[in-house]
């Protein structure tokens, strides 16, 4: 999966959560692996928001094989998604750029949450990533 060092600004109507548990600025430890190298990595909460968050199936419009699981896009990155939390096995085009591949395909989701959501920053394997999107409230744990 090619996935870009900047992952750029948040979708537009994002609303931002109103007493997060992580703080913008808070340096924070993650325990969770969707890239490598991201588990136990040290990160900086740069934006938490409060949206409906979920993990996709989804084939590449590049070609590929189907990726399974994909954690995570927001209802914001949907199309025609509305405010209403869609259902597991919904299907959905998404509107997102987090992943060569992604943006436009159809997909199908696989599993939902109403944690609050964050981007990061952080650095893993002497790669810098800015603006990564997306990550839970319960793949942070505080800073060690």
């Amino acid at each position: 999966m090619k996935h870009p060092a900047d992952g750029g600004p948040v979708p537009a109507g994002m609303t931002e959560a109103t007493d997060p548990k992580y703080p913008v600025g808070n340096e924070v430890t993650l325990s969770t692996d969707h890239m490598e190298g991201m588990q136990g990595a040290k990160a900086t909460i740069v934006g938490a928001y409060a949206t409906y968050v979920y993990a996709i199936d989804y084939t590449p419009t590049t070609g590929g094989d189907p990726v399974r699981d994909h954690r995570w896009v927001v209802q914001e990155e949907i199309a025609d998604a509305g405010s209403e939390r869609l259902a597991d096995g919904a299907s959905v085009t998404v509107n997102a750029d987090h992943v060569e591949g992604m943006d436009g395909g159809a997909a199908t989701v696989s599993s939902s949450t109403d944690e609050t959501v964050y981007v990061v920053d952080y650095e893993a394997g002497g790669m810098k990533m800015t603006n990564h999107k997306w990550v839970t409230e319960s793949e942070i744990q505080p800073a060690a």
